[in-house]
């Protein structure tokens, strides 16, 4: 008899965790598909009307007085800032605070304001704070166990990630690995696997949405030279991932001190510096998402320092209040990165870029598996042990930095950084300026 109710147990909360995960993940994908479909609208009639870039500073006011005004609340003594983005999420992650339900609309009208002005940003991160977002609305509406809420907290990160790149294999484990560096919470595998399928299946089956596609035209045979090249960009690529996140970090910090706090101020004054620098570089090939560049880098020769402008238009976008992602840009970072290396280290060109896109996402995130696993859904396995060797060696030299404060270390990456377990990003920069 004990084992029958344990068997019935076990397959009441393993429905309860698929239900959760279809539920999650339809509407999920549902409302990222409104994403993407609306920011590919709104990024081309920006770049048929280029004079647009010159609003980005009131937009700026604009998405700060919705966050300072809508996105803050005091619950249990604690505040829950929606303009914390992704760090909130993994906060809620931990238990510390709580997601707002009414982030995910925010961050979708603070992006589509970025991106019609011509801020600097990606997807990922409207989608995955929705997710988290519906994710709490059904812990509210179900009356959830408070040790289950972190649960449907990840599944909502997995159906946003897998929703917004087509990739459900890495985002089931992407909303595992984002809220702890070298951990992965296995307990919440079946609602995370089955949010990111439905969301990606919903994406792109149900509401037809296609999503980006690059190739790899050639893939080196394997060679012990080849594999100290790999190793040798990996710990480039790495480098590139943590300057843009300390460079992004500074710029929020400072402009959070100089202007009190004032999302407004911070945002107004971010607009005008993007819009001098658009004007300065006489090309707006680096605001919005900057898909046409990214895309050519994997065909043609784009121009060597790319990669340093998106650098600096992304972190001065995000670092001063404007919304939306970071993946895309730094797939641009690392792809057109590799772009202008390859004929320095003898290697097609396609294949560095691809090194280039996934090794510097994987430094920043720090998330090397599900990294490694969306270089094999991106590029179809090609390059597989390559791709293994760049985000391993990318995720140890980035060292514990991020673009995630909030995000704990479970176990530090090596004994030679002498860490202690349970630290977060957020803390280790603190001690370090002291």
């Amino acid at each position: 008899m004990d084992l029958i109710q344990k068997y019935r147990r076990f397959f009441w909360i393993l429905g309860q965790w698929v239900f959760f995960g279809l539920l999650i993940g339809f509407i999920v994908g549902s409302a990222t598909t409104l994403l993407l479909e609306t920011n590919d609208y709104l990024g081309n009639a920006r770049e048929k009307n280029g004079w647009l870039i010159a609003l980005l500073p009131i937009g700026g006011i604009i998405i700060g007085y919705i966050y300072m005004n809508y996105g803050k609340v005091v619950k249990n003594n604690t505040l829950n800032d929606a303009a914390k983005l992704n760090n909130l999420v993994i906060d809620a992650v931990h238990g510390e605070k709580q997601v707002l339900r009414r982030m995910g609309p925010i961050v979708y009208l603070g992006t589509f304001i970025t991106v019609i002005f011509g801020g600097s940003t990606g997807r990922e991160g409207a989608a995955v704070q929705m997710g988290a977002s519906v994710a709490e609305a059904v812990n509210k509406f179900f009356n959830i166990p408070i040790l289950d809420k972190k649960i449907i907290i990840m599944s909502g990160i997995s159906a946003g990630f897998g929703s917004a790149f087509g990739a459900p294999i890495t985002g089931a484990v992407f909303g595992m690995e984002m809220a702890v560096l070298g951990r992965l919470k296995f307990e919440a595998l079946v609602p995370c696997l089955v949010a990111s399928f439905v969301g990606h299946y919903t994406t792109t089956a149900v509401w037809g949405h296609t999503h980006e596609h690059f190739v790899i035209k050639n893939v080196p045979e394997i060679s012990i030279i080849l594999f100290v090249k790999v190793i040798l960009l990996g710990i480039i690529f790495s480098l590139l991932s943590v300057s843009y996140s300390q460079l992004r970090h500074w710029i929020e910090n400072t402009t959070d001190r100089i202007f009190k706090k004032n999302h407004m101020k911070r945002a107004f004054f971010g607009g005008i510096i993007i819009v001098i620098l658009t004007l300065v570089v006489g090309t707006q090939d680096y605001n919005g998402r900057s898909l046409t560049m990214l895309e050519h880098a994997f065909t043609e020769d784009v121009p060597p320092f790319a990669f340093l402008a998106k650098l600096i238009f992304t972190a001065i976008t995000i670092g001063t209040g404007f919304v939306g992602g970071e993946a895309i840009p730094l797939f641009f970072m690392g792809a057109t990165l590799g772009n202008a290396l390859h004929s320095y280290i003898d290697l097609p060109m396609s294949f560095v870029a691809a090194l280039g896109l996934i090794a510097t996402f994987c430094g920043a995130a720090n998330t090397p598996i599900a990294a490694f696993l969306l270089a094999l859904e991106f590029f179809d396995g090609n390059g597989v042990e390559f791709f293994f060797v760049a985000c391993m060696v990318s995720y140890i030299f980035s060292g514990h930095h991020g673009l995630w404060p909030s995000q704990q270390i479970y176990e530090p990456k090596s004994k030679l950084y002498g860490l202690y377990n349970g630290e977060t990003i957020k803390n280790i920069e603190k001690k370090k300026k002291q």
